[in-house]
């Protein structure tokens, strides 16, 4: 199915179902913080047999909500991108369905380089072809031991 079918598809929708997306297996909900933080990792939208999942910002946090890696920016990429096949995964997506990415980088001068080498192996290893349309940003992250953060949004039928 084209984007254009898609969009078509979703204007005609007569309702629009949401839920939640969650992955206890890769990451904790956020209100089960120490200092609850109000959001969900994701939200899956259904119009007719079309669904949108919209992947909060995920960063290099384990299932119990601490920081892991913390220094390594590579290795914090690693799991930003396991957390987020996790939460795809966990609705039946891959990135194969993964249309836009947002990437926050805390340090973009210093890491841009290493964030698109380690973007370009993790998306050829699971052969995406196009590849998503993306933005990244220098940013302040929640959390002063994140050097990246991405969000996503995925587009398949069900």
């Amino acid at each position: 199915m084209n984007l254009q079918d898609a969009l078509s598809q979703i204007a005609a929708a007569t309702t629009i179902e949401k839920k939640k997306i969650t992955n206890l297996s890769v990451l904790n909900e956020a209100y089960s913080y120490n200092k609850p933080s109000s959001f969900s990792r994701g939200i899956r939208l259904e119009f007719g047999n079309i669904a949108v999942l919209l992947i909060s910002g995920t960063a290099s946090i384990d299932e119990h909500g601490h920081t892991v890696h913390v220094g390594d920016f590579r290795a914090q990429l690693r799991r930003t991108f396991h957390n987020i096949s996790g939460l795809l995964a966990a609705e039946g997506a891959s990135w194969k369905d993964v249309v836009r990415t947002t990437c926050y980088l805390r340090d973009i001068d210093r890491d841009y380089a290493a964030f698109n080498e380690e973007r370009t192996l993790f998306y050829s290893a699971q052969g995406l072809d196009p590849l998503p349309a993306s933005v990244g940003i220098q940013a302040i992250l929640c959390r002063p031991d994140l050097l990246v953060e991405i969000e996503a949004i995925a587009v398949f039928q069900k």
